[in-house]
């Protein structure tokens, strides 16, 4: 069972932590992560894309000339898909790109990206995030103080109002609750810094 040291927000060591070997300790399994963040990117798709068929393009439905004899081609109205202005065929429609995927396939790519993320160096346990203030520069301040450079993820447990409101004008930090842990922001941020908290919850949810 793997060990990790906890901080507090002045980035001062105030004890340890027991971590699941299931969700910190899991092999790197870079094909089931790539399947986790591609399931994840297409159920965000929002899907709308639309072209108009000939029966939806304005114009009239009657016949331009007679089928013989005008040494033109034959042609039935204007909406015809053949003509500049008219109907698409087989365009897009809309449609949802959401599919299948295992729950048990989601959590595992989740626990795999975390213990790459602690292994690597990319993850810091603080004691809990309470923020005296809901001020951006009170948040600034404690990431800087915490070591954390490029773009950084706040986890914390559900109802932390000062913490989502600092966070919301840093256009390099992003705040999720620990159930809203998701594979593409896991992946997409430099680094994670997790309340003692979250990290419980997140155990119980990812375990087998």
């Amino acid at each position: 069972m793997p060990k990790a040291q906890v901080f507090s927000l002045k980035n001062e060591q105030v004890g340890e932590l027991d971590l699941v070997d299931e969700v910190f300790a899991a092999p790197l399994n870079r094909h089931l992560i790539w399947e986790a963040v591609n399931h994840y990117l297409a159920k965000g798709r929002a899907g709308t894309a639309k072209t108009k068929v000939r029966s939806e393009v304005a114009g009239s439905g009657r016949k331009l000339w007679k089928q013989k004899g005008t040494g033109r081609a034959r042609v039935g109205e204007i909406r015809t898909p053949k003509w500049r202005g008219g109907g698409t065929v087989h365009g897009p429609r809309p449609r949802s790109y959401d599919y299948a995927f295992p729950k048990k396939k989601r959590r595992g790519a989740l626990a795999s990206a975390l213990s790459d993320k602690l292994a690597n160096g990319g993850m810091k346990i603080v004691d809990d995030w309470s923020l005296e203030s809901h001020k951006t520069k009170s948040l600034v301040g404690v990431i800087k103080g915490l070591g954390q450079d490029g773009k950084v993820l706040v986890v914390d447990t559900q109802g932390n109002d000062n913490l989502e409101r600092a966070s919301n004008n840093l256009p390099t930090v992003k705040h999720l609750t620990s159930l809203a842990l998701n594979i593409h922001d896991l992946l997409k941020y430099d680094s994670l810094v997790i309340s003692k908290e979250a990290v419980l919850q997140l155990q119980e949810v990812l375990k087998k």
